[in-house]
């Protein structure tokens, strides 16, 4: 009886989570939606900036030919690659390398990055406090596309290669390296490269809505996890509603950021939770 209860009380709980963090991303697209609409009434007002143009989206479509033709060899590799530190040390040299070239080559096209991403439109304090929110709006969309994804693969999705390398490192320095790399590269470098430059440049020719689609698609597909696709792709598009309705790409960082520190602790330190 009392276990009916608890069960009918949770599931209103979900329910309730589910609507409020809907709600807040629906006034969030409607937001986006009257801004872009008043825009050009208030466009005269302020000196036009420049923007992306055709040299940035040859740039961006070499990026999404090289991450559709790293998807294309991973679905065809038949037996998943055991990481090592020198393999995360190599993704992070080369992560690094392609998002200073992207700002190189912006700079000598003398585009004002800090300008169009926005990194001083917000103060940090106000970025992590604004990701806290639409990340925690976004969970249960997350958990109902996981739902979704279950019902099709079954069980729970299974645990991606890095987290295998964390629970099987040996020493501190290596959970110490997967950590900055999980909790700091990859959500800077990510957001850096498909929401401000990849979204950027399909927004500039493509329009928010297609640039949204086609970003969290990518987005989920470069991450070669299939029975993750589908709650990437909704965490993907929170990403770049957040980047689009706050102005800033730290906000879309800083909630890369606090998903990647969850997702860790909760894949890496199982046993914690069902305790």
């Amino acid at each position: 009886m009392l276990a009916g209860v608890s069960s009918i009380a949770l599931g209103l709980l979900l329910a309730v989570f589910l609507f409020v963090g809907l709600s807040i991303y629906l006034a969030v697209i409607w937001q986006i939606s009257a801004r872009r609409i008043a825009a050009p009434v208030s466009e005269g007002d302020t000196a036009p900036r420049k923007t992306f143009g055709l040299p940035e989206a040859f740039l961006a479509s070499g990026l999404v030919l090289f991450l559709m033709m790293n998807v294309i060899v991973s679905l065809q590799r038949r037996s998943p690659i055991q990481l090592t530190n020198r393999d995360l040390t190599a993704n992070f040299l080369f992560t690094a390398f392609v998002v200073f070239f992207v700002v190189a080559f912006m700079k000598l096209r003398r585009i004002d990055i800090d300008s169009l991403g926005g990194f001083s439109k917000t103060t940090l304090k106000r970025a992590v406090s604004t990701g806290i929110i639409l990340l925690l709006a976004a969970t249960p969309l997350i958990l109902l596309a996981e739902v979704i994804t279950q019902s099709f693969f079954g069980g729970g999705s299974s645990r991606q290669e890095i987290v295998d390398l964390f629970n099987s490192s040996q020493t501190i320095r290596q959970r110490v390296m997967i950590i900055v790399l999980a909790v700091v590269v990859a959500p800077m470098s990510e957001e850096f490269i498909f929401r401000f430059f990849i979204y950027g440049v399909l927004r500039r020719y493509f329009g928010v809505v297609v640039g949204l689609l086609f970003n969290a698609a990518l987005f989920a597909a470069a991450h070669n996890h299939l029975p993750s696709a589908l709650p990437l792709f909704v965490l993907g598009g929170c990403f770049t509603l957040a980047y689009e309705w706050s102005g800033s790409i730290l906000v879309s960082m800083a909630m890369h950021t606090l998903f990647n520190s969850v997702q860790l602790i909760f894949l890496a330190f199982p046993n914690l939770f069902q305790q």
